[in-house]
């Protein structure tokens, strides 16, 4: 693999937002994951939880509850607000003000049908689903209190509602109370405090089990009002719950950072009579579980400590493959740094800003190496208005940076020589308002801006500013990577398609082959004209733009299958690039590694092991030769957020350690250990 000088980067000091809200759509397989920054994930659970869409927030704009109405999404949040999202273009398609005061709660009837919302004031709104948006409908039975939670019988015809110390049953049809559930407090609990009913969920039987801040689960007869049996699983609070789609698993999350399993299980060997039984509790959150989903083999976990975890159900799953093991998603599966190597520049995007740093400087030879100039921030460039960032980047030159939000794109000139400078230009073409992704040409003439109209916009630049070349519409584009020749967009449905910019009269060049899994990164090696390409499920292809055809020895690659536990691996590769001074060596990356594929080299057998290169360096001569093949891994690293190689042939890791991210968040709750 060679031996290296390392940018070891840590001042990119990017913090996620706590997971809010958690919606599942089974028909799709799609996960809706809210954020506490207002801004929105679509995970595909069919594709290795790859997440498909990001759609950025808004300052001040939170979001409390998701909801998905077949395949419309709808969220709501304390500023009283209700909205649509448009999946396609990827912001919001309209706002709707609930009427209600702050809007805590939002759920679907089963049917996709109605929309009933928790407000401030005490009511409960029902809203039809129409065509082209959404209708009030009318207003349960006002209470006194905010309604904190809501959930649908399966039919449709009843609705339940969780507040501060009662539990509300309504009739759906005509709008009254049917039952009133007294929720108690908890033993030993002031009786100056209530209990706060956080989450509830109606079962097809008519049976109702809720969640509260005493730490009770409660599972109450429906018909009867009359509480079944209670609950203790923790002193603090239960602040989620959801149920398995055949009712015979539920989990709840609580603030303690756990979450508890109940199964529907017969307590008596051959009777028929079952009751909920707590089976299982996981232990994978540092702070507040604050969703989450019971699916069909899995458990699906947000909170206060950001991450995103999936916990299989082990007996649940027949066959164990690496789509059951324990995932957690901390990092976007996009770039967040774009980097200029001959400048020696990194351009960071954070929610409402963005950060250009030069590199430092080292000097002699060793492990560690002596500074000499230390890395300098250059930039602090803040966005305008309450949108936050969609995409940005830094030409190879270094001399532009372009940043969208979901309604602007701004476009500046730099100057980085001995003092910063920088120029909005003013004249934009109006074709280019706003984009998805963006890219520059390799010599920096030309600017490509992906929007959500299936559209490419071609920009030619210049010192005097930018004109309009042309736009370039294949099918469906999502995706934007460029090299001098050529640009390769790539969508989720038809595969990619490769567009010769060489010809005056732009075209179509070629297709190339769909594919199942969605492409989570891409680039053309400069040398060959190769098109690279890394999927969800961790499969390589490579691509011959001139020849129209995979390469021999990508054909190779799919003839003799990836090393297994490449496969396994469950971090998405974010990037691609190549060296420069060797074409035959590919360097890409995901969260906890960074790959170097000699392709001059044999591939891995498949019972062999994928050493990391430390490791390797420790073994015998002779052993080191046995692992000798194409794959040169490393993991010496930290958590990685980007890796890129210079022109000075020099590597640039750019870190996020997971502890740095825990430590700047709020304290959690207090558990007792073991004699304190």
């Amino acid at each position: 693999m060679g031996e290296f000088t390392v940018h070891r980067v840590r001042f990119f000091h990017y913090m996620p937002s706590a997971v809010r809200a958690l919606a599942f759509q089974p028909q799709r397989q799609k996960i809706a994951v809210a954020r506490t920054d207002g801004s929105l994930e679509i995970l595909n659970r069919a594709d290795h939880l790859f997440q498909e869409k990001v759609i950025p927030g808004r300052e001040q704009r939170g979001t409390e509850a998701l909801a998905w109405a077949g395949q419309r999404l709808f969220s709501a949040g304390l500023n009283g607000e209700l909205v649509e999202y448009d999946m396609q273009e990827l912001r919001e398609k309209y706002r709707l003000d609930a009427s209600g005061g702050p809007v805590w709660t939002l759920t679907c009837n089963p049917q996709g049908t109605r929309l009933a919302v928790g407000c401030e004031d005490g009511t409960v709104k029902l809203f039809e689903v129409c065509d082209d948006g959404i209708q009030f409908e009318r207003n349960l039975a006002k209470q006194k209190g905010r309604i904190l939670s809501l959930s649908w019988h399966p039919s449709g015809s009843r609705l339940v509602a969780g507040m501060a110390g009662v539990i509300w049953v309504f009739d759906a049809g005509t709008g009254q109370s049917v039952h009133r559930l007294l929720v108690e407090r908890g033993t030993g609990a002031p009786r100056s405090k209530e209990c706060v009913v956080w989450s509830v969920v109606c079962l097809s039987d008519g049976t109702i089990v809720s969640g509260d801040s005493s730490g009770n689960v409660k599972v109450w007869d429906g018909d009867t009002g009359t509480l079944i049996r209670n609950h203790q699983v923790t002193k603090w609070d239960v602040l989620a719950l959801s149920v398995s789609q055949d009712e015979t698993s539920l989990v709840a999350g609580t603030s303690e950072g756990t979450v508890v399993q109940f199964q529907h299980l017969s307590v008596v060997l051959g009777r028929e009579d079952k009751e909920w039984v707590q089976t299982r509790t996981f232990k994978n959150h540092t702070h507040d579980v604050r969703a989450v989903l019971e699916l069909d083999t899995a458990v699906v976990s947000g909170g206060m400590d950001t991450q995103l975890v999936v916990r299989p159900l082990l007996d649940k799953i027949d066959v164990k493959t690496s789509a059951s093991a324990l995932r957690k998603i901390h990092f976007p599966h996009r770039r967040l740094v774009s980097c200029s190597r001959t400048a020696r520049l990194l351009l960071f995007q954070h929610r409402i800003h963005l950060e250009l740093w030069r590199l430092g400087e080292s000097e002699g030879t060793g492990d560690s190496l002596p500074i000499k100039r230390k890395p300098e921030k250059l930039l602090h460039l803040k966005t305008k208005g309450e949108e936050h960032i969609c995409c940005s980047a830094l030409s190879p030159c270094g001399g532009w940076v372009v940043v969208s939000t979901v309604t602007n794109l701004r476009l500046y000139r730099l100057q980085c020589d001995e003092t910063i400078s920088i120029t909005k230009v003013s004249k934009l073409p109006k074709v280019v308002s706003s984009a998805n992704q963006i890219c520059f040409s390799s010599d920096s003439s030309y600017l490509f801006t992906a929007s959500t109209c299936s559209s490419v916009h071609v920009l030619a630049l210049s010192q005097s500013g930018c004109t309009f070349v042309c736009t370039l519409k294949p099918k469906s584009c999502k995706r934007t990577y460029n090299w001098p020749e050529f640009l390769v967009s790539a969508s989720r449905t038809v595969g990619h398609c490769v567009l010769d910019l060489v010809i005056v009269c732009v075209q179509a060049y070629c297709t190339v082959p769909v594919y199942s899994s969605g492409v989570t990164a891409m680039s053309i090696n400069p040398a060959t004209n190769n098109l690279f390409m890394v999927h969800a499920d961790q499969q390589i292809f490579e691509f011959s733009l001139e020849q129209k055809q995979y390469t021999d020895w990508s054909r190779l690659v799919h003839r003799k299958g990836l090393h297994p536990q490449w496969l396994e691996r469950d971090t998405p590769v974010t990037n691609v690039t190549f060296s420069p001074r060797n074409p035959a060596h590919v360097i890409l990356h995901d969260m906890y590694m960074f790959c170097i594929i000699d392709q001059t080299l044999p591939l891995p057998e498949r019972n062999s092991q994928l050493v990391n290169q430390l490791t390797l360096r420790s073994l015998p001569e002779k052993e080191r030769r046995a692992h000798s093949h194409a794959f040169k891994i490393c993991k010496t690293f930290k958590e990685l957020l980007f890796v890129e190689l210079l022109e000075d042939q020099s590597l640039v890791v750019i870190e996020r350690p997971l502890l740095d991210i825990t430590a700047q968040l709020p304290p959690p709750v207090r558990q007792k250990k073991f004699a304190t």
